[in-house]
């Protein structure tokens, strides 16, 4: 039986993938904070719970010990609350995780997997498709943290064989996403229509981004987690682009409503196009059919709102 840790396992992510680990036979140790009045994962006899703070040292590596394998899934951050504090992502999420790596040397992890992301550490070019030997050019804070990791990681299997996985994940929804961190234009977008509100576009409307659905993402980590997989950085997303104005016209479809949209400033820093190219992944481990965009944001109004 594999062991692994899940940090960061009750978020929007996490929660998924240690619902996916535990029906795989994992015994699965979830680190969080647990802010919420209940789990995100369903209750089962291979999942134990840690409560935790990310900047606790002692507590990572209480909760590293004795594992196999570790899934780093947490974020104390997002592209929106950092993007006038730098210093805040660098103390919070950057330090943490490399207390983090070194518990991991000293427990002797086999992976370490680190879900970065895809979006944020490319930054703004011109391509159509970011690839994974693509120059790192993130132009926020956020993406600068994330990439930064990155390159501690390589370090760490320099220095002390430290073996890790590197996951640039797309920007990932799905049923559950509805906090209220401000993160995410779908959840956000839906929350607004379901309480009769009008939907604040992005600039206008061009902005272009790679959706992956929450089940689609989990899938493809289990599959890399499943084997010993070639490379130590992969793309995870759709591999299309749906534009902000895309985005509405299918939610308008969904939901049946004449949704009232009010023009809005571009997210700072502006980032117009990103698309990952999936193709790496895709020769490895094969192509795999992907759920609908329409189908997937239907789901989440579904959750939504399950009387209407």
């Amino acid at each position: 039986m594999m062991r692994s840790l899940v940090v960061g396992g009750n978020g929007f992510l996490g929660c998924r993938l240690v619902d996916r680990l535990a029906a795989a036979g994992d015994e699965v140790t979830v680190f969080d904070r647990f802010s919420s009045e209940q789990p995100g994962f369903a209750a089962a006899p291979n999942i134990r719970m840690i409560a935790g703070d990310f900047s606790s040292s002692a507590g990572l590596a209480a909760a590293v010990a004795g594992q196999d394998r570790v899934f780093h899934f947490l974020s104390t951050t997002t592209p929106a609350t950092v993007h006038d504090r730098a210093e805040r992502d660098l103390l919070t999420n950057v330090v943490p995780t490399l207390a983090l790596l070194d518990a991991c040397v000293a427990a002797e992890i086999g992976t370490f997997y680190f879900a970065s992301s895809g979006g944020a550490v490319y930054g703004d070019s011109a391509v159509d498709r970011h690839s994974e030997g693509d120059a790192l050019r993130p132009v926020s804070p956020y993406g600068i943290g994330k990439a930064t990791v990155e390159h501690y990681l390589r370090y760490f299997h320099r220095q002390f064989g430290l073996h890790s996985i590197v996951l640039r994940i797309a920007n990932a929804y799905g049923p559950g996403r509805f906090s209220d961190r401000g993160q995410g234009f779908i959840p956000i977008a839906l929350r607004r229509i379901s309480r009769g509100e009008p939907v604040t576009q992005y600039g206008d409307g061009s902005m272009v981004r790679d959706y992956i659905y929450i089940d689609d993402l989990v899938e493809m980590v289990m599959q890399i987690a499943g084997r010993s997989p070639r490379h130590r950085v992969y793309n995870l997303g759709s591999g299309a682009g749906h534009s902000v104005r895309d985005v509405i016209t299918s939610i308008r479809r969904v939901t049946g409503r004449d949704v009232e949209v009010r023009p809005g400033s571009a997210p700072i820093p502006p980032i117009q196009r990103v698309v990952l190219d999936t193709d790496r992944f895709t020769r490895e481990f094969g192509a795999r059919s992907l759920t609908d965009f329409d189908t997937g944001i239907r789901a989440m109004w579904t959750d939504l709102v399950p009387t209407r």
